[in-house]
């Protein structure tokens, strides 16, 4: 079958989306069990059951919390054998249980009040990516959770995909690979993924936010762990003596350049970012993330956080401090870069699906960063997810549609191209 011969989709997508997010599938980044929280084999026993149904036999929950599937090659072309992944949990950000979805038909504009909590408005002017909606049906919230749309639409469009091809064996493919993994909004996704298991050269994370959008890159990230002690006198009698530790881990966040935080930076500029503080007056521990897209820009931005450390100590001559770097994820494009035919196919792929497409970068990190690093090359394509970790998350029926095209379509290519 040649690109040419046009493609009849019955999509199941939708119904496939709408059963798994009424499903609580929230991570927990404070338990230090695989999976963090048990309620995500909950959707990973369905999953696993919906696969075997389709006709995947070896499809199964393993017992970390991982879904593993082959959709069998139907060519007899030595076809390098690709994954498609997905994430089962939902982010610790915001509530994933008693999800209601509502869904808004042939969209024609303006703001949409989430009616469970009318607070909670997705406005237009705040959400440009909905000016590319109208005549879309656009599924949202209640408003009193997250939809989930991060990353169960992913899950829901791979499905629809392999039951497609599953039903049409007279499109040609190669070995496809089936992934699911838990804990990835807690950065754990792939920490017990057995990749001999899986068997795949390639992968494609589908976890990207609007239709046609190709993801071959993502942020560089590091964690800073700072530990200060301080010096402990009692209040009644504490002048000359004392030196807060709290309050000097608190010099050191105020200290912190304004242009180089999350809520002052977009495209490519990177940040270094507080994100936890505590202790008491003689240890506190502060926490922060650095990302950048390159090395040489996290080195920067450490070298920076150490100097301003350096500089609060100064006022503070019997206190010490211990800084801890520790590395989590790196850029993928770093080893995308290397197999240049992966983001080609998939170029190729959404402009088959009748969209326009568009490479970008992610200001964060997917399975698919730890993925490339391990041995298993693996960019990002769009799930059509918006305002995710929030309550005003929302996602077009449409879009998820477009991205099973796109699914079926790379694996065309794929075998194409062999």
């Amino acid at each position: 079958m040649t690109e040419r011969q046009p493609l009849h989709f019955a999509h199941t997508v939708t119904e496939r989306f709408l059963r798994y997010v009424v499903i609580d599938t929230q991570s927990d980044p404070a338990s230090a069990t695989c999976p963090s929280t048990e309620k995500q084999k909950d959707l990973g026993r369905l999953l696993a059951a919906e696969l075997r149904d389709i006709g995947l036999a070896d499809a199964h929950l393993d017992e970390h919390g991982y879904v593993y599937a082959t959709l069998p090659a139907n060519t007899d072309k030595q076809v390098p054998v690709i994954c498609f992944c997905s994430h089962m949990d939902t982010s610790p950000d915001c509530s994933g249980a008693h999800v209601t979805p509502r869904m808004i038909r042939n969209y024609q504009g303006g703001d949409i009040v989430l009616e469970a909590d009318p607070s909670q408005v997705i406005r237009f002017h705040e959400h440009p990516a909905l000016a590319n909606q109208i005549g879309h049906d656009i599924i949202t919230t209640d408003g009193t959770t997250l939809l989930g749309a991060d990353n169960k639409a992913g899950l829901a469009e791979i499905m629809d995909a392999v039951h497609f091809l599953v039903n049409n064996p007279q499109i040609r493919h190669g070995t496809i690979k089936i992934l699911f993994t838990p804990d990835e909004e807690i950065g754990r996704g792939v920490d017990k993924v057995d990749l001999k298991k899986l068997g795949a050269a390639f992968a494609y994370t589908i976890d990207g936010e609007s239709a046609g959008q190709i993801e071959d890159e993502t942020f560089s990230a590091d964690a800073a762990t700072i530990v200060i002690e301080g010096v402990s006198a009692h209040p009644g009698f504490a002048k000359g003596k004392m030196e807060h530790a709290i309050k000097i881990a608190a010099s050191i966040v105020e200290r912190l350049p304004k242009n180089q935080s999350p809520e002052t930076t977009e495209g490519r500029e990177g940040f270094l970012h507080p994100i936890a503080i505590g202790g008491t007056l003689e240890t506190a521990t502060l926490g922060l993330i650095v990302r950048d897209f390159t090395e040489q820009g996290l080195r920067e931005k450490e070298a920076l956080l150490e100097t301003i450390i350096q500089g609060v100590m100064k006022n503070y001559p019997r206190s010490t401090y211990r800084l801890d770097i520790k590395p989590q994820y790196r850029n993928m494009k770093q080893v995308i870069d290397r197999h240049p035919e992966i983001v080609d196919y998939a170029v190729e792929a959404v402009r088959r699906a009748g969209l326009s497409p568009m490479k970008t970068s992610i200001r964060g990190g997917t399975d698919g960063s730890r993925l490339s690093f391990m041995g298993l090359p693996c960019p990002n394509i769009f799930a059509g997810e918006h305002a995710f970790h929030s309550r005003l998350e929302w996602v077009s029926r449409q879009d998820m549609e477009k991205a099973v095209q796109t699914i079926v379509h790379l694996a065309m290519i794929w075998e194409e191209r062999a």
